[in-house]
C-alpha cells in the first residue's frame, strides 16, 4: 500500500501538471491598441457570443490606450496577439522584434486628415504651406511631402477635437471611426476626410504575433482567427449588442449612441470587407503585394534600410482560413 501510495502521489502530479500545462497552452492574450470600441468589434462579438469558448480557447483582452506599447508586449510574450496597424509593426520588425503580421483588422488603416466641411482643400496638394496637427512619427507625412513636393509646419498630436471644433481652417489627423462623433457631439458639422489610401499610402490595420509563438501553435493561430474572422462577420451583419456590452463593461465611457456611430463608420467605408469586395469574403485577408509596395515606400523615404525586409519576413497567410 505505501509503494502504490508513492506511485500515484507523483502521477497524480503529473496529471495535474498536464491538466495546467494544456490550459496554459490555451491561453491567448490579445493586447488592444486602444481602449475597447467598436474598433474590436469582431472580437468583442466573438468572445461576448462564447465562441472561444466553445473552442477550448482561454481569452483573455487588455485594453490599450496611448501608451499600449502593442509591439513590444507581444514581441516579449506578455501577449500572444496584438492589434497594431501594419507600418509600425514592420518598423518594428526592423528594430527586431519578432513579430508575424497574420490577419487583417481593417482592409484600410483608417488614420486620416480631417477638414471642416467648409474648408476650400480638397487635395493633399493644397495642403502646402498649411498647418497639420498630427503624430510626428506617422510615416504618411513625410511620404505626402516626398510625393506631392509639398511643405507644411506640424502641431504636436494631443488626442483631442477641441482646437478642431473651435478653428475653422484647423486641419488634424483622426482615425476615421472615431473622432467625427466627437466633433458632431461638439457644435461642428460632420468633418470632411482627405484618405491616406487615396494617396497611395496604403496601410493595414492587423493582428500581430510572436514568429516564434505563431510557429509553436500554428493550430491553435488558426482556430482563434477562424473564430475573430467569424465574429467580425456576425458583428457587421447582425446583431452587434453582444459585443457593445461586453465593451461598455470594460470602457464605461462607450455609449449606444457613439458605438452605433462608429460601427456604422466601419461599415459605411467597408473597413473590414475591402473597398473592392462584394461579400464578407475578405475579412481577414492580407495580400502580399500590398506588403511589398508598403515596404518599398518606406525604403524610399528612407525610413526602412533598403533590402533588409522581405515579405516572408514580416507576415504570413498561413493562418488564415481557406
Amino acid at each position: 500500500m505505501k509503494r502504490l501510495f508513492s506511485i500515484l502521489i507523483p502521477l497524480a502530479a503529473l496529471l495535474l501538471a498536464g491538466c495546467a500545462e494544456k490550459a496554459a497552452s490555451n491561453k491567448i492574450v490579445v493586447q488592444l491598441d486602444w481602449v475597447p470600441e467598436p474598433e474590436h468589434g469582431g472580437l468583442f462579438q466573438a468572445a461576448a457570443k462564447g465562441w472561444f469558448t466553445e473552442a477550448g480557447l482561454d481569452i483573455e483582452i487588455v485594453p490599450g490606450g496611448p501608451n499600449a506599447f502593442v509591439t513590444q508586449k507581444v514581441a516579449t510574450g506578455q501577449a500572444q496577439i496584438g492589434q497594431a496597424d501594419s507600418t509600425n509593426t514592420l518598423l518594428a520588425v526592423n528594430q527586431g522584434l519578432p513579430l508575424l503580421q497574420v490577419a487583417a483588422v481593417f482592409q484600410n488603416e483608417p488614420s486620416v486628415l480631417m477638414l471642416h466641411a467648409d474648408n476650400p482643400i480638397t487635395s493633399f496638394e493644397q495642403l502646402d504651406g498649411k498647418k497639420l496637427m498630427a503624430r510626428p512619427d506617422w510615416a504618411f507625412l513625410p511620404y505626402l511631402k516626398k510625393k506631392y513636393g509639398i511643405d507644411f509646419t506640424l502641431i504636436p498630436f494631443n488626442f483631442s477635437v477641441t482646437n478642431f471644433i473651435a478653428d475653422p481652417d484647423f486641419i488634424q489627423q483622426g482615425y476615421y471611426i472615431a473622432e467625427p462623433f466627437f466633433i458632431t457631439q461638439g457644435g461642428a458639422k460632420p468633418p470632411k476626410f482627405l484618405y491616406s489610401w487615396d494617396a497611395g499610402f496604403d496601410a493595414y490595420s492587423v493582428l500581430a504575433t510572436n514568429a516564434g509563438w505563431a510557429k509553436a501553435h500554428p493550430e491553435l493561430l488558426r482556430k482563434f482567427i477562424a473564430i475573430y474572422i467569424r465574429g467580425w462577420r456576425d458583428y457587421l451583419e447582425g446583431d452587434p449588442t453582444p459585443a457593445h456590452e461586453l465593451m461598455k463593461s470594460m470602457n464605461p465611457k462607450n455609449t449606444d449612441a457613439f458605438m452605433a456611430f462608429c460601427r456604422q463608420m466601419i461599415i459605411d467605408e467597408k473597413l473590414v470587407v475591402g473597398r473592392d469586395s462584394t461579400d464578407s469574403s475578405q475579412i481577414g485577408r492580407l495580400d502580399p503585394a500590398r506588403f511589398q509596395n508598403q515596404i518599398n515606400q518606406l525604403e524610399d523615404l528612407d525610413i526602412l534600410p533598403k533590402g533588409k525586409l522581405t515579405v516572408d519576413q514580416v507576415m504570413s497567410t498561413d493562418y488564415l482560413p481557406e
